[in-house]
């Protein structure tokens, strides 16, 4: 009785909290369609201007290395969401190789880029340290790419394993094949990134903080499904929609704390300038 009780009150609750949220985040964040996707890269990115990609003037919403990230993200989850349907299964030995070395190689991207920027900021403090190379927006956005990738191949099929009554025990990411569809997919997508056209940039400012929300929605839809005690008892995606509207109303409430706290302690929704950040 008191189960049914609280389903139904959260039924009530959860599109109500949501539409709340929603008002909230819109009535703060800045006007217009890029002015949202700005905001949704400022309560995860830095934001540093001469880390980022720009049409013309404007700055695209995320910094070089998370648009990588979260296009990566957003390419992968669609793939697997076209492709793989309910498949629950982890990649494979043979492709957590390739995918742990996408991780790898951003971490190690990220260390040496941050290593210079503290050069930069604290002039003669880091010497001693060499870097590897010096770090560029090229290498920033292919790193993040990869992985966006494989933070996109774990999520999927965990996504999975907890939600779906009926369990699809194949690997959501499981050949070559997939793997190699989804790298070549990316490196055409940076290469347009890196041609700088506003006829590439334009949709990937959308496209990119458009992953961050679904990352966060996913991550969120099941801790609320793990709260609510619903693990493993959905059969159809509509059956959904509870906990994937709590996850998106999770999701934004985490982005419009983190805006109000940020333009309190800034007082501007730009980027953090270079010589008060610690981006990397």
């Amino acid at each position: 009785m008191q189960k049914t009780f609280i389903g139904k009150l959260t039924k009530w609750l959860v599109p109500l909290a949501a539409i709340t949220v929603l008002a909230g985040w819109l009535y703060v964040a800045p006007p217009g369609i890029l002015g949202k996707a700005d905001s949704i890269g400022y309560a995860v990115c830095h934001r540093i201007s001469e880390r980022s990609f720009h049409i013309g003037e404007r700055q695209l919403p995320l910094c070089a290395r998370d648009t990588g990230t979260f296009t990566g993200a957003a390419v992968g989850l669609l793939f697997m969401a076209l492709v793989s349907r309910k498949r629950s299964g982890m990649p494979p030995r043979k492709l957590i190789i390739p995918l742990a070395l996408f991780a790898l190689i951003w971490f190690v991207d990220g260390s040496n880029s941050y290593l210079y920027l503290m050069k930069q900021t604290y002039p003669g403090s880091f010497d001693q340290i060499p870097n590897i190379y010096i770090p560029n927006n090229t290498l920033r956005l292919l790193t993040g790419s990869g992985m966006g990738l494989a933070m996109s191949a774990m999520l999927y099929p965990a996504f999975n394993q907890t939600v779906w009554q009926k369990i699809d025990p194949r690997p959501a990411l499981g050949s070559w094949r997939d793997l190699g569809l989804l790298v070549g997919a990316m490196l055409v997508i940076d290469l347009g990134i890196l041609t700088e056209s506003p006829m590439v940039l334009y949709p990937i400012a959308i496209i990119s903080p458009l992953g961050v929300l679904a990352l966060l929605t996913l991550i969120y839809s099941m801790v609320w499904v793990m709260i609510m005690r619903q693990e493993n008892a959905f059969d159809t995606l509509r059956q959904l929609w509870l906990p994937l509207t709590a996850g998106f109303t999770m999701a934004l409430i985490m982005i419009l704390g983190i805006d109000l706290f940020r333009f309190w302690a800034t007082g501007t929704w730009g980027g953090f300038p270079m010589g008060q950040a610690g981006g990397y």
